[in-house]
Formats: structure tokens, C-alpha cells, sequence
């Protein structure tokens, strides 16, 4: 029982640390808006009429536009992040320097609103100060909610941002690829892509404790609504160039 407690502990920690250092979010989304925009792209251009060969650099055109575009805007948000992070970190080093009682008296306290008794929090702070670095560490997590080491890798969320949009964008280009057009590829490309959100959809769902099948379905409506007004708006620029 132990070691079952044990483990679960260690994958939520596990759990939490890729969400504050960006990847699960790099991941999720880079997956998502690779099979969301580049179907969006090569419907929109097929529903004009357009040869498969047109639909598949326009899709390729898009792929790498939003692979690139996706990891430059994972790497600056990513970046600005720990800066931000490092800046208070900074900053509560200073006030260390000139107010480690006052801040030891403030650890001490936060131990006893999670339940620990006001000796043993007043000892325990005491003792956690002795060393700046343990202090600091102990200090940003408990009070501030910064956790030093999981601060976030900003090439990590960058290269698998590009990765991810790349590998989610293959599903709606494959039709393509292998020289399928008209309905049949734009049929076979909306089945992909969807078959691509439900395991999108419910993966994040499940990843976040809430319902597999609630999170599939709604990922499954975002392709249909998105395929449907692009799939549309083509239709209708085909017909008024024709």
C-alpha cells in the first residue's frame, strides 16, 4: 500500500512538474493545431476546386509556417516566463540578506496553517534557514508558489511544439500525399483529423481527471465546426473566381 501511495505521489509530482515547465501545454497544443489548422488549410484550398498537387504545397506551406510560428511563440512565452520567475527569485534572495527572520517568521507560519504544530513550524523554519539555499527553495514553494527547479525549458517547449504541429499535421495532409482529391481526399482527411482530436481530446481530458469521453466528443465538434466554416468559405471563394 505504501509503495502504491508512494508511486502515485511520484507521478503526480512528475505530473505537475511538465505543466510548470510548459510541455504538456507545448504538446497538447501542438498537436491540436496541427490537425485543426493544416485542415483547415487544405480543405479550405481543395474546396475551390483546386488540383491535389496545389492542396498539398499549400498544406505543406502551412505545416511548416505553423511549426515555426508555434515554437518561436512557445520559446519567447516560455522564456519571458522564467525570467519573470528568476526576477522574484532575485528579488527574495535580497530580502534575505537583510530579513531572514522576518521571512523565517513567515515560513514558520504557513507551516502552521497547513497544520503543523507552532514549535515544531517555529523549529523547522529555524532550521531551514541555516542554509540560504535550502531557504529559498523552501520559501519560494511554500509562500510564493515557485518552485526553482521546474521553472520551465523554453527549447523544450519549442522543439515539441514544433515536433507535435508537424506530426498533427500529417493526418490531414496524408490524403494528399498519396494523390487523393476532390471529396474522397477531403472526406479522408476530415476522418483523420477527427480520429487525430478524439485521441487529442481525450487524452487531455483524462490527464486532467475529467471525463475521456466528454473531452473526445468536444475535441471531435472543434474539427467538424472548424472543417465546416473553411470548407464553406472555400466553396464560395471557388465559385466567385470560377
Amino acid at each position: 500500500m505504501e509503495e502504491q501511495v508512494n508511486h502515485a505521489s511520484e507521478l503526480l509530482a512528475r505530473r505537475a512538474a511538465q505543466v510548470q515547465r510548459g510541455g504538456a501545454r507545448a504538446a497538447v497544443l501542438g498537436v491540436n493545431d496541427g490537425l485543426v489548422s493544416t485542415l483547415c488549410i487544405v480543405i479550405g484550398v481543395a474546396a475551390t476546386g483546386a488540383e491535389a498537387k496545389t492542396v498539398l504545397i499549400a498544406g505543406f506551406a502551412g505545416l511548416l509556417a505553423g511549426a515555426i510560428s508555434m515554437a518561436a511563440g512557445e520559446w519567447i512565452s516560455i522564456r519571458a516566463q522564467v525570467e519573470l520567475f528568476e526576477g522574484v527569485l532575485h528579488d527574495l534572495k535580497s530580502i534575505i540578506k537583510s530579513d531572514k527572520e522576518l521571512l523565517a517568521t513567515h515560513l514558520a507560519q504557513s507551516f502552521e496553517e497547513h497544520g503543523i504544530d507552532a514549535k515544531t513550524a517555529a523549529h523547522a523554519a529555524k532550521d531551514v534557514a541555516k542554509d540560504d539555499d535550502k531557504f529559498v527553495s523552501m520559501y519560494s514553494s511554500q509562500i510564493i508558489g515557485v518552485n526553482e527547479d521546474e521553472l520551465g525549458s523554453p527549447w523544450v517547449a519549442a522543439f515539441s511544439s514544433f515536433l507535435l504541429f508537424t506530426a498533427g499535421s500529417l493526418a490531414p495532409l496524408a490524403p494528399w500525399v498519396f494523390g487523393l482529391q476532390g471529396s474522397l481526399g477531403i472526406g479522408l482527411a476530415l476522418a483523420l483529423t477527427a480520429i487525430g482530436g478524439l485521441f487529442v481530446g481525450g487524452y487531455s481530458a483524462k490527464s486532467s481527471g475529467k471525463g475521456v469521453v466528454f473531452g473526445a466528443f468536444r475535441q471531435l465538434l472543434i474539427v467538424v465546426f472548424a472543417a465546416a466554416i473553411t470548407y464553406g468559405i472555400g466553396h464560395v471563394f471557388g465559385a466567385a473566381i470560377s
